[in-house]
């Protein structure tokens, strides 16, 4: 599913126009982009929640050449399933 398909899944279970529904798309995901981005976790309720981590630098090697290389620090976006949302897919 590609966001369009979700948001004419949305405009149909809502009766929402799909315009709407786009927009209303558009706006959780840029609420929740600049949420994490500050470093606040975003938790739905039964969906998951949406969180920053981090990688600690580390060295790793070119697969081409095998020398060393350095890979630099990194934040991360970590998304955790909420109970709900994993007894939906193990069909619970």
């Amino acid at each position: 599913m590609n966001k369009q398909d979700l948001v004419d899944a949305v405009a149909a279970k809502t009766g929402a126009t799909k315009a709407a529904a786009a927009d209303t798309l558009d706006a959780l995901i840029v609420t929740i982009t600049a949420a994490v981005t500050k470093g606040d976790t975003v938790q739905l309720i039964g969906f998951g929640s949406f969180s920053t981590g981090a990688r600690a630098a580390r060295v790793g090697r070119n697969p081409a050449t095998g020398a060393e290389i350095q890979i630099p620090a990194a934040r991360t976006v970590k998304f955790t399933a909420g109970k709900a949302f994993k007894d939906a897919v193990n069909g619970g």
